[in-house]
């Protein structure tokens, strides 16, 4: 059971960016799914039905006038004056973390902290240490079974052709997940685009794919 949208922006962290993942259709799908194999003898007994999107780590590289971004160069507390294009630090704020051109005392990402606070970064990390590129995810937190630190398998063809593989861990949270919605990282691109597809690496067009979800032991 398989579905794939090959168009605009899926984020760690929803916003109206989001908005071309019919997420009325999609929450009906998932609830329906799901209840069904809450109401088999053994319930879900580790069996979901999830909806597989994606985030990234954006590259400052990626965001020139050339391409239509707002590359303007400003800088916000905690950047110690430092300035970056206005697009990337829109996208970092929404991603988490970016990947910065020239490192600052050795550190190559900026991260967003909240609010107006940005902060310079080692690497990308979730709740459970360094983000890995096609391994590492998100989700919805509060959920018992899909929760921080299990091992999730999503056998979907779409999700093993975009990504290499569908073994993933769930590390990170973000405030917008939705139930049953597993976010992957992707890893480092720069955009695909300015505007909505600033949450769209360059590398795919993959937006959502529906998958079982089994968790491992």
């Amino acid at each position: 059971m398989i579905l794939v949208v090959a168009a605009a922006s899926s984020l760690s962290i929803l916003a109206p960016l989001g908005a071309d993942i019919p997420w009325p259709e999609v929450a009906q799908r998932l609830a329906q799914e799901n209840e069904k194999l809450a109401h088999r003898p053994q319930g879900h007994n580790g069996e979901y039905f999830v909806v597989c999107t994606l985030y990234y780590t954006p590259m400052e590289s990626g965001f020139t006038f050339e391409r239509g971004f707002d590359a303007t160069p400003v800088t916000k507390p905690g950047l110690h004056g430092h300035t970056y294009p206005r697009d990337f630090l829109r996208s970092v704020r929404k991603e988490g973390f970016g990947r910065i051109i020239t490192p600052v005392n050795g550190r190559n990402y900026i991260r967003y902290n909240g609010g107006a606070s940005f902060d310079f970064a080692s690497r990308p990390t979730g709740g459970g240490g360094s983000l890995v590129a096609r391994f590492s995810a998100a989700a919805k937190p509060g959920q018992s079974g899909l929760r921080h630190g299990v091992i999730i398998e999503t056998p979907s063809s779409t999700v093993r052709e975009i990504f290499g593989r569908t073994r993933w861990k769930i590390v990170d949270t973000g405030g917008g997940l939705r139930r049953w919605q597993i976010d992957l990282y992707y890893g480092e691109d720069e955009p695909l685009g300015p505007g909505r597809f600033m949450a769209r690496p360059r590398g795919t067009t993959f937006e959502y794919a529906y998958s079982e979800g089994r968790i491992r032991k």
